[in-house]
């Protein structure tokens, strides 16, 4: 499939708006829909944004052994889900290292949803998966998904529907879709902003009418860039520039929340032998001056190398910040670091909301 077949049903009205794209493996996404990324960015922060997560992987499990075939990959508990329910996780090869993250939304015993980064890894699936029976497949180009983050997108998306979005807790979603804009949608209540959010999945056909009902609300369309400084903020990783595929455990990005030992997972043995001493963590640095240093730049303490720093940003909020992860030891709130010849001091993953209120208000 070329990359022209391969497009958003939003494609037409972003580039109408002035959307600057970039295909990434042959998926798009918008760098910018407007001329403005910071407004954009203001819009999550202080208002409703917008973002076309058609190009996010999505994958159907079904079957009777459909909780397992994922849980095998998976390092947070499928097992303990209820209908209705979301986890975030990594997922690993049996060296407990990430070949992914993302999250799994359970409809039934039989039926869940998996989103992450990577298209095509159904086989990868499928190779711990033999003695079950359960069925993956790739979904991404049947299922649009549109994003509505920030403190206005309870309200905006309210004024659409007469589902009862308050009742709809963090990490939850209604199995059955529901009218929005006068289209049938799955509200799911997940977000990657660090605000509160909803992400809306529809039918390729009925995309572009929920697109336009949500900007004639009052929501405001973002891209990548805009998002990009909103997650550093928020301490949420991506893959490829905060973990490398095959090669990081989970326990260096700081996902130890979302680690269950008693489960089914390939890796869990690997990753035991290293969670009760984590080498390195993932961890937020502020430093000084008036640019943010590039990406990759060493992280050292008394000019001895300590860490990597992985995804920095200037923040209109908080000044120059990235996240970076660090050997164990220098990985301490309030150590004072250099990185690119500035002085850097680690503080929270997550410098905006550490306690994470705001996607759970």
């Amino acid at each position: 499939m070329t990359e022209e077949e391969r497009c958003s049903p939003l494609h037409d009205a972003q580039i109408a708006a002035g959307a600057e794209m970039v295909w990434e493996d042959g998926w798009p996404w918008a760098m910018r829909v407007g001329a403005d990324p910071l407004a954009e960015y203001e819009a999550i922060r202080t208002a409703t944004g917008l973002w076309d997560l058609y190009s996010t992987s999505k994958y159907e499990v079904t079957g009777p052994d459909a909780g397992r075939l994922i849980q095998r990959r998976f390092t947070n508990d499928v097992s303990a889900m209820g209908s209705g329910r979301a986890r975030y996780g990594a997922f690993v090869n049996a060296d407990g290292l990430m070949v992914d993250d993302g999250n799994v939304y359970k409809h039934s015993d039989r039926k869940f949803w998996v989103m992450i980064n990577t298209a095509d890894l159904e086989d990868w699936f499928r190779e711990t998966a033999e003695d079950l029976d359960a069925t993956i497949e790739h979904v991404t180009e049947r299922l649009p998904m549109i994003s509505v983050q920030g403190p206005g997108s309870r309200e905006v998306l309210q004024s659409l529907t007469e589902a009862r979005l308050g009742e709809l807790g963090y990490f939850g979603f209604w199995t059955e879709p529901v009218d929005v804009a006068g289209v049938a949608a799955t509200v799911l209540r997940t977000g990657f902003s660090g605000e509160l959010g909803f992400e809306l999945v529809t039918d390729p056909g009925s995309a572009l009418r929920l697109w336009e009902g949500l900007i004639t609300a009052g929501g405001v369309p973002f891209g990548l860039e805009a998002i990009e400084i909103a997650r550093i903020e928020a301490g949420l990783i991506i893959i490829a520039v905060d973990y490398q595929p095959a090669q990081t455990s989970p326990y260096d990005v700081s996902l130890d929340r979302f680690i269950k030992p008693a489960t089914e997972c390939i890796g869990v043995e690997a990753l035991a032998a290293v969670g009760g001493s984590p080498p390195r963590r993932l961890t937020t640095l502020s430093i000084g001056g008036r640019r943010a240093p590039e990406a990759g730049s060493l992280v050292t303490k008394d000019g001895r190398e300590v860490g990597t720093l992985t995804s920095p940003t200037m923040s209109p909020r908080l000044g120059a910040i990235g996240l970076a992860v660090l050997r164990t030891e220098a990985a301490t709130e309030g150590e004072r670091l250099e990185v690119a010849g500035a002085a850097a001091t680690v503080g929270p993953l997550g410098l905006y909301d550490p306690q994470k209120r705001r996607p759970r208000s």
